[in-house]
């Protein structure tokens, strides 16, 4: 990987990692995670001790876009939260993490399952950038209607199509097509689903 084309690139760390571009970490990157994490911490307080308006309060300012009557039960982690998109009645059950360096679409009516992990960084294979701690990431997109098991785990740039079932722990590396069950690792379809 060459990064020397990159001295030359006038945007900060943190507009190429939105770009989808390879970046390192800087001071307002770090101040950016922290604050989400805060949030995060704080959300999950909450809403661990039945404090519902607090927590409701809490979750617009930390999720990008949130959808009506979304239920997100704790803890959750996030690397930002403003890159993640929630549509309308979604569940989420507890110890989400959602690594959203890349965006992150949930459709409606999905259902997540504990433990579930939504992981759009990536780092590169050659040991010196890995080393020199550059990275980048891909999004995620869960269509609408989606249901992932517990404890699965979805890798970078996967987009599981609308009613897809994804059995518990698995781990997603492509792409599920629409009204399928997944299961295994790597996730394999198993079955078509009716619409």
């Amino acid at each position: 990987m060459d990064h020397g084309p990159f001295a030359d690139d006038h945007r900060t760390q943190y507009q190429r990692l939105r770009d989808g571009h390879w970046y390192r970490a800087d001071e307002e990157i770090l101040q950016r995670a922290l604050a989400a994490h805060q949030l995060a911490h704080r959300y999950s307080q909450a809403a661990s001790q039945g404090q519902d308006d607090d927590a409701a309060a809490l979750l617009p300012q930390l999720i990008g876009e949130l959808g009506e009557d979304v239920a997100i039960r704790p803890p959750l982690s996030v690397d930002y939260g403003a890159h993640i998109s929630i549509g309308d009645r979604v569940f989420i059950n507890t110890g989400l993490v959602a690594l959203d360096v890349a965006p992150i679409r949930i459709g409606a009516d999905c259902l997540l399952g504990p433990n579930v992990q939504l992981l759009t960084p990536i780092h590169p294979l050659e040991p010196g950038p890995r080393r020199q701690k550059w990275e980048s990431a891909e999004p995620i997109t869960l269509e609408e209607n989606v249901w992932l098991g517990g404890g699965v785990i979805v890798c970078p740039g996967v987009t599981i199509g609308r009613n897809a079932v994804i059995g518990a722990g698995s781990v997603v590396t492509r792409d599920i097509p629409a009204d399928s069950v997944a299961v295994g690792n790597p996730a394999r379809v198993i079955r078509s689903l009716q619409s």
